[in-house]
């Protein structure tokens, strides 16, 4: 089976495609990635040979465009349905939807799988009279936010003649305990289990990390948002004499000097970062909060935009999070996560849940069964 992947063109949305994309490659079937082409370099790392059929501009200039179409708006920094929506249905699908159908077109998918606010691959999918498929990144995008999306992309399936088609599947990492009370599962789902981000076994080895037998935080503001000023605040925020730091530097470029308790990192998958963490400090992405649950490791959330709010309260309320609203909040939670036992426990429990849920591998197979022609019925005459 042809199995095109398709996803918003930043890390955050396309690294949890990777697992899927590997199990469907060592299945058997042949994968390709449809996203901007100035991503092709980061996925070459992550998915050496997995061709990349490129469309539409990257994040900068989305969001240049999304602010002169809504003049004052900052869907990155400050997600508000009505510029989310713009950003994810409106401009991307704009500037995007016509080389993604060439380029969709020309390689013959036989189903797409989409990330979840990736309007494009759906729409593509509808051109081309495929099935397709949604992966969640993290937990449910509420209703507040996903309404307006789907007002605003209804009409360019009506200026192209076509009619939009609900998905075959809802792929889903999240551990039903990181999901909002009262959340019940859709029947279409196909459930995975999360995974920290690896990269492939014939990869260059990292340098091992510092060890001491001091508890260790490990900081990470993710590959989106974060500056030198906000990522050194959180860093000094971590008392000295309790833990030692590791952190990512993130899209930092400012050169960062380790201490004798802090050691800086440039990206490195997080399977190897999470390895001797006793806590996590971040702003809340889902890659990130996934990571943590499904390794058992609490975390200390300092959120910044896009979704990492709604991460943050899911977190919470699982109990495996403390949720703080500035730098200075981060020494006395952390102080909290390490010495109270609850947030530990909260941890094991989600790490125990995500163990028992099905691989990717499963998932592949899941939703190959559910798009396949069914067998001709051969004991009629």
């Amino acid at each position: 089976m042809r199995i095109l992947f398709s996803g918003v063109p930043a890390l955050g949305h396309l690294l949890p495609l990777v697992p899927l994309v590997r199990a469907a490659r060592s299945a058997g079937h042949e994968v390709a990635l449809l996203t901007s082409g100035g991503m092709r370099d980061a996925l070459a790392a992550e998915l050496p040979g997995v061709p990349v059929l490129a469309a539409g501009p990257m994040p900068p200039e989305l969001f240049a465009e999304v602010a002169r179409r809504i003049p004052g708006s900052d869907p990155a920094n400050r997600p508000e349905p009505e510029a989310v929506a713009e950003f994810f249905a409106g401009t991307r699908v704009d500037l995007t939807v016509d080389d993604a159908v060439h380029g969709a077109r020309a390689w013959g998918p036989d189903v797409v799988v989409a990330d979840a606010v990736d309007l494009v691959g759906p729409l593509v999918a509808a051109t081309l009279g495929v099935p397709y498929a949604v992966v969640a990144f993290g937990p449910e995008v509420p209703e507040e936010f996903r309404r307006p999306m789907t007002e605003l992309v209804l009409p360019r399936y009506g200026r192209r003649g076509l009619v939009p088609s609900p998905p075959v599947a809802l792929l889903d990492p999240t551990p039903a305990s990181l999901q909002a009370r009262g959340w019940t599962q859709h029947p279409l789902t196909i459930p995975f289990r999360a995974e920290p981000h690896t990269r492939p076994d014939d990869a260059a080895p990292l340098p091992p990390l510092p060890t001491t037998d001091r508890p260790r935080v490990l900081v990470t503001l993710g590959t989106v948002f974060g500056d030198a000023a906000l990522l050194t605040a959180v860093i000094d925020a971590v008392d000295p004499d309790e833990a030692d730091v590791v952190a990512t530097v993130g899209v930092v470029r400012e050169h960062l000097e380790d201490t004798d308790h802090v050691h800086h990192v440039p990206f490195r998958p997080m399977r190897d970062l999470l390895d001797g963490v006793d806590v996590v400090v971040s702003a809340a992405g889902a890659g990130t909060v996934l990571a943590a649950a499904s390794a058992g490791i609490p975390m200390v959330l300092l959120p910044q935009g896009a979704d990492q709010f709604i991460n943050a309260a899911r977190a919470a309320e699982a109990g495996v999070a403390v949720v703080v609203d500035a730098p200075t909040a981060v020494r006395p939670a952390v102080h909290r996560v390490l010495t109270e036992d609850v947030f530990a426990a909260a941890a094991r429990r989600v790490r125990q849940e995500n163990a028992f849920r099905p691989s990717a591998a499963d998932a592949i197979a899941a939703l190959v069964d559910r798009v396949s022609p069914a067998p001709a019925d051969t004991t009629r005459p």
